[in-house]
């Protein structure tokens, strides 16, 4: 069944066009894909997909409009971006229907978490914008951080909004241009973030948006000689080929890619709750989060106790009708995740591990769509598959431990590195076994998400880092100017404004 925003969304050409230079045009081919509801495992939509050739025309216009937003002053990039967070906002709804319907997201949780949190990201942006110091002194030299320059930026369908305002954010703050490539499967967020910059007032050619396939659009993204800088959120079997593809223009490349993230529960944890808390983290959106806390280590002296909460836990989520309010874990979003997911809890089984809860199959009730039951292994060795492999669905693993050395280990021990969380009472404990853990961000105690803290990883989970002072700082380079000299009078006019050192001050935007 096909929804009113598709229709809409069909009706106004968004669907089987793409975003250049301000205007939704046809891209040059014909190939479309399918839009399937996880739900329903039916096409609601078709999306056009876009070449080599419309990234190249993209590129030009990311490259011509480069020249005057780079210089714009960081201010009236920031107005522009405030008007893109109020306007994501009053589009929530739309955002929220969007997500729900593309990657199967529980409506509930598109609106008080996927919508919510990827404004967030723009709201930082613009805050940022406004106050970075793009000029700074040391005696008679200044350093300059400028935009680097035209920006492919390659997003994922798991957090389809999310993903985009956390790259399209700092970018656009920095002063970059940039084209974006959403994953194919879930371009309904996309589209509608693409109206957001147009309507925001976002110069022509500043944001472009053109949809493909990975080894298409997204390899001749990252090879294009006048893209400066890619930034992917994918695989790490994507984020390696794309760095492959990038290499021989010897561009910039962000990556932020898999994860297999720890949960070190401490002896002196109030198990209930950071067991509790635990489930929720690594089941979130139906595990389908890079970070996902999905191996859970306890003090095997306290391992049956563990399993009874967690089990518990599971129980207590409701898998069905993403378009319920009721519903708290929707399916999978895709045929190929429902699949992998299958097959990593086979292949948990044929390995040894013991089924807390769920297992192979659909939940009852639910013949059709992609829905997994929430599972739960115990008796689980640290080099199963499942404690190694990335399976990007509602799959926890617990690991029973000995000593803390060993948990550590055991938490270090595979070949990501991109989050972690430490539970105890003992916050000196926690911090000093937080400090031992090779990863890019550590959660002690189930804190509040921020969007300052830089998120990114460690090992095979990427490079580079996302979000706050560190995620604008990747779309900046440095330049250093000697024999600046002492003129207290421009630095004042360029305090907070020195992407404009290039130009007058009566003719700056």
């Amino acid at each position: 069944m096909t929804s009113p925003l598709i229709e809409q969304l069909g009706r106004a050409g968004r669907l089987d066009r793409i975003f250049i230079s301000g205007e939704w045009v046809l891209p040059s081919g014909r190939d479309r894909a399918p839009v399937i509801d996880p739900s329903t495992e039916q096409a609601v939509a078709h999306v056009a997909l876009g070449s080599a050739q419309d990234v190249a025309v993209a590129v030009d216009a990311a490259r011509l409009a480069f020249a005057t937003w780079s210089v714009s002053s960081p201010r009236s990039r920031a107005t522009l971006l405030e008007r893109m967070h109020r306007l994501i906002l009053e589009r929530a709804e739309s955002f929220a229907q969007a997500i729900s319907q593309e990657m199967g997201c529980a409506i509930g949780m598109a609106r008080g978490t996927q919508v919510p949190v990827a404004a967030e990201h723009i709201r930082v942006a613009g805050e940022l914008a406004a106050g970075y110091p793009f000029l700074s002194r040391r005696g008679d030299m200044a350093i300059v951080r400028e935009a680097i320059g035209v920006c492919g930026l390659i997003t994922p369908w798991n957090w389809p909004l999310y993903q985009i305002t956390a790259k399209v954010g700092p970018a656009l703050a920095a002063g970059c241009t940039v084209v974006l490539k959403p994953s194919e499967l879930s371009p309904l967020s996309a589209a509608l973030f693409a109206d957001v910059t147009r309507d925001a007032g976002i110069p022509a050619g500043v944001f472009n948006l053109v949809n493909g396939e990975g080894p298409e659009v997204g390899a001749a993204l990252a090879s294009h000689p006048d893209v400066d800088m890619v930034s992917i959120t994918g695989s790490t079997r994507a984020g390696v080929l794309v760095a492959q593809a990038a290499a021989p223009t010897v561009k910039r490349v962000a990556q932020e890619l898999g994860g297999k993230s720890p949960n070190l529960i401490l002896a002196d944890a109030d198990l209930p709750r950071a067991v509790a808390a635990g489930v929720a983290a690594g089941l979130r959106n139906v595990g389908q989060s890079c970070s996902a806390p999905t191996r859970m280590l306890v003090p095997r002296e306290r391992l049956a106790e563990a399993e009874r909460i967690a089990d518990e836990a599971a129980s207590a989520l409701v898998v069905g009708d993403p378009r319920s309010p009721q519903t708290t874990h929707g399916p999978v979003a895709n045929r190929a995740q429902f699949n992998r997911v299958q097959e990593m809890i086979a292949a948990g089984i044929a390995e040894g591990a013991r089924l807390v809860c769920g297992g192979p199959g659909r939940p009852p009730g639910l013949e059709r769509g992609f829905y997994v039951r929430p599972t739960i292994f115990s008796d689980v060795l640290p080099q199963m598959r499942i404690a190694q492999e990335e399976i990007f669905g509602p799959v926890l693993c617990i690991i029973a431990y000995d000593s803390l050395d060993e948990a550590v280990e055991i938490a270090n021990g595979t070949v990501y590195g991109l989050g972690a969380h430490v539970q105890g009472r003992d916050l000196a404990a926690a911090r000093a076994v937080a400090a031992r853990l090779r990863c890019g961000q550590v959660h002690i105690n189930n804190p509040a998400w921020s969007p300052h803290a830089p998120f990114g990883g460690y090992k095979r989970s990427g490079n580079g880092r996302e979000y706050g002072v560190e995620g604008l700082e990747e779309y900046l380079e440095t330049k250093a100017i000697l024999g600046y000299g002492d003129d207290p009078a421009a630095d004042a006019a360029g305090a907070g404004d020195a992407t404009n050192t290039r130009i007058p001050k009566e003719q700056r935007p």
